[in-house]
């Protein structure tokens, strides 16, 4: 199949799906309301096969040193795939399949799935990194832009995290565990629990960001827009919290948003 747009549409909910544009959610409207900010850029775009940013596009896999691309010097950020086409595998009325192969400049060989379901007040996305050949470190997260503003007042974020990572000069976590700070943030969160994240547009909207994955990123230091990002680790995760993917294990994640009218 092509990889053209999708229109997924359940209730009063409707998403877009942007295969040949990273496998990004381009829109989601609930109830005519645009909830994502609009732009080739934002949306809501899959983090795969790493999560925000590693320290100078530096790993260690196995015994060898990988070098990713700069794309956010001194480091490289957010993954490879946010900057490909993915392959439409299958749709319905409520739901999309996607596909990625990785490719340079990621060094192994693996597919990428990434399954977009609709409900009537919520939305799933589901992501898993399969390899056939060698075993590799990976992360799975999602990058969703919220519009700060429906045309009401702006968005009340609230969450109760364990812990916050302390953020060094050079925005990655130092190592410490800090209690949580107040906003503004660019800054990973503990949540050994779960991720949840409650946004709410007053009198408006409620939306609920859950997963079952323990960490975090939220980034509020914008004003169109609040992102909250579930991931299977924290920033620079390839080299702190490695997590494998391998011939008979996949990596896999979900996260969930649930929404009511207010």
């Amino acid at each position: 199949m092509s990889n053209g747009e999708i229109t997924l549409a359940a209730g009063d909910a409707e998403v877009r799906v942007l295969p040949g544009n990273g496998g990004r959610i381009g829109g989601l409207l609930v109830g005519g309301s645009e909830l994502l900010r609009q732009g080739e850029r934002f949306g809501c775009f899959p983090m795969v096969p790493w999560c925000g940013r590693i320290r100078d596009g530096q790993f260690l896999d196995g015994g060898v040193v990988r070098q990713m691309p700069l794309n956010s010097p001194p480091h490289a950020i957010h993954g490879t795939a946010r900057d490909g086409a993915w392959r439409t595998a299958r749709t319905s009325a409520d739901e999309a399949v996607l596909t990625y192969e990785l490719t340079d400049p990621w060094p192994h060989s693996g597919k990428i799935t990434q399954i977009v379901s609709l409900g009537e007040d919520s939305l799933t996305l589901s992501m898993s990194v399969e390899t056939y050949e060698d075993s590799f470190p990976a992360q799975i997260g999602w990058h969703p832009w919220f519009n700060r503003n429906l045309g009401g007042e702006d968005v009340r974020i609230d969450f109760h995290p364990a812990w916050q990572e302390e953020r060094g000069e050079d925005h990655l976590p130092t190592g410490n565990r800090v209690e949580p700070k107040p906003g503004p943030w660019d800054d990973c969160f503990g949540m050994p629990e779960g991720v949840d994240v409650t946004l709410t547009w007053p009198g408006q909207l409620e939306l609920k960001v859950a997963s079952r994955e323990q960490w975090a990123v939220v980034y509020d230091e914008q004003d169109a827009a609040v992102c909250v990002e579930p991931q299977t680790g924290p920033p620079n995760g390839l080299n702190t919290a490695q997590r494998l993917v391998t011939p008979l294990e996949p990596l896999e994640a979900s996260t969930t948003w649930t929404w009511r009218r207010l």
